[in-house]
């Protein structure tokens, strides 16, 4: 049984895009590939795609319970839209069961033109990344937006900077996103610290402690710490001790 939706927007797509068949068909530049999935790039009317292509769920009972990927990420990038937090636009998605078990599944995103992640632009050293101002106005976006999920109860879970985009105007788009999920109380608590922490794995080798310190009053909504954002703070530089 197989479940496929493109969205309306690109029923004109209906030939490369319209069905599993169709996708898992597609010839395209490969982009990345993982023992359960790959992406690949394809290019239609001068606007390219990403194509991301699961034949597996994992090992053992992942093939019959729990959420799909495929299914969440999907549905994580329209809760983005709805929160007014940018994001990939989603083309097409779905999934094929047999018997229950998953068999294979697959997203389609348009792509974001002009648009780096900033995990490429700290390797490259790019020079925007020591430009006071450009660096406030992304901590900024990214501080606003990462709040603006958190207050939905709702945390990504892999809020790396290569999950963070930047176009050329310097806009912030959040992408990537198919472990993200809704928590509660202490769970959502640890699940936010491990958000921050991802955003400042890289950032403290990048960025001054100023303006990482900067970062962190931005999502507060803070002008001054008080005791809690100190805990907050000590909480996220240790996150990853001993595990780098």
């Amino acid at each position: 049984m197989a479940g496929w939706k493109l969205e309306a927007a690109y029923s004109g797509l209906a030939k490369d895009f319209g069905s599993l068949d169709a996708v898992f068909a597609l010839q395209g530049d490969p982009i990345t590939r993982d023992p359960i999935s790959e992406v690949i790039r394809v290019e239609r009317e001068g606007v390219r795609y990403y194509v991301k292509r699961y034949k597996s769920a994992g090992k053992g009972f992942r093939r019959y319970i729990g959420r799909t990927r495929v299914r969440t990420e999907s549905r994580n990038l329209k809760r983005f839209a709805k929160w007014d937090i940018p994001t990939s636009k989603v083309v097409a998605s779905g999934l094929e069961r047999n018997n229950g078990a998953f068999v294979r599944g697959a997203l389609v995103t348009q792509e974001l033109p002009n648009t780096q992640d900033l995990a490429a632009m700290a390797n490259a050293q790019d020079p925007r990344l020591k430009q006071g101002g450009w660096v406030r106005q992304v901590s900024e976006q990214i501080a606003t937006l990462t709040r603006r999920m958190h207050d939905n109860n709702f945390t990504h879970n892999d809020l790396k900077w290569r999950n963070v985009l930047v176009d050329s105007q310097g806009k912030v788009f959040l992408i990537d996103c198919p472990t993200g999920g809704f928590w509660w109380g202490v769970f959502l608590r640890y699940r936010i610290i491990k958000d921050l922490a991802c955003l400042d794995k890289v950032a403290k080798y990048t960025l001054s402690r100023t303006q990482r310190l900067r970062f962190y009053m931005q999502y507060s909504g803070h002008q001054r710490l008080d005791m809690r954002d100190k805990k907050n703070i000590g909480q996220i530089l240790k996150f990853f001790e001993g595990r780098e």
